[in-house]
C-alpha cells in the first residue's frame, strides 16, 4: 500500500512516517495542502491521509480538487475537528473515512486496511488462493497452515500482486508503488524481494504464486 500523508504538524507527520514504514507501507509526506496536491497528481496512492486545518490550501479544498478531477485514491480525513457537522461536511465532499485526533495508531492502520479492501472490492481481510492464505489484518501469509516468515517488504510485494491478480507489473512500477517517491533504491531491489519470497515458499515446499513474464514483469495469475 502506498500512502500520502498531508499534515502540517511536523511531529505527527514524522511519527506517522516512522510507524507506517515499520508496518511495511510506502509513505510520502506533504507539509501543506498545496504540496499535497502536487504529490497526489504526480503519483499513484491507495490512500491519502488528510488533515483539514492547513496553511496555503485547506484540507477541504484539497478534497474538493481531488474529487473534481476524479482522483482514484481513497481519502481518510485525520482532524482535531470533532463536531458532527465537520464530519458530515468532509464525508459529503467525498472523503471515505474520518478519524478524530487524538487517535489510536492501531485503529488508523485498521482503517487504512479497510479502505484498501474496499478499493479492491474485498470484504474479508483473509484472502485465500489455493492452499495459500494472506491475512491483511495481521500482515501474515500461511501456506498449508504453515506461517511463512516474510519480511514487511516481502509481504508487501506479495500482497500488492495478489490484490491485483492477473495484472503484470514491471520492476520499475513495483518499486514506485512499494517505496516512497524519493527512494534511491533501484528496480533490482524488486528482483531480490521476489527471489527471497520464492525461496521461502520453496523451503516450505509450497508453490509460489508470483509468476514472471519475461521482459515484462511479475504477476499473480
Amino acid at each position: 500500500m502506498k500512502i500520502l500523508i498531508v499534515e502540517d504538524s511536523e511531529r505527527l507527520r514524522l511519527s506517522l512516517n516512522i510507524g507506517l514504514k515499520r508496518e511495511g507501507y510506502a509513505v510520502d509526506l506533504a507539509a501543506d495542502g498545496e504540496e499535497g496536491l502536487e504529490f497526489a497528481f504526480a503519483y499513484d496512492y491507495d490512500v491519502i491521509v488528510l488533515d483539514l486545518m492547513m496553511p496555503k490550501v485547506t484540507g477541504l479544498e484539497v478534497l474538493k480538487q481531488l474529487r473534481q478531477r476524479e482522483h482514484p485514491a481513497y481519502v481518510l480525513i485525520l482532524s482535531a475537528r470533532d463536531a458532527v457537522d465537520d464530519r458530515v461536511q468532509g464525508l459529503d465532499l467525498g472523503a471515505d473515512d474520518y478519524l478524530v485526533k487524538p487517535f489510536s495508531f492501531d485503529e488508523l492502520c485498521a482503517r487504512l486496511q479497510a479502505l484498501v479492501r474496499r478499493r479492491h472490492q474485498i470484504k474479508n481481510p483473509c484472502i485465500r488462493l489455493g492452499n495459500l492464505s494472506l491475512n491483511s489484518a495481521i500482515r501474515q501469509v500461511t501456506a498449508d497452515d504453515k506461517a511463512l516468515p516474510l519480511t514487511p517488504s516481502e509481504y508487501s510485494v506479495l500482497e500488492f500482486l495478489i490484490l491485483r491478480r492477473g495484472q503484470v507489473f514491471s520492476k520499475d512500477r513495483l518499486l514506485e508503488q512499494l517505496h516512497d517517491s524519493d527512494t534511491e533504491a533501484s528496480a533490482n531491489l524488486i528482483e531480490v524481494l521476489v527471489s527471497n519470497v520464492r525461496k521461502k515458499f520453496r523451503l516450505a515446499e509450497v508453490e509460489c504464486p508470483i509468476k514472471t513474464r519475461r521482459r515484462i514483469g511479475y504477476l499473480v495469475e
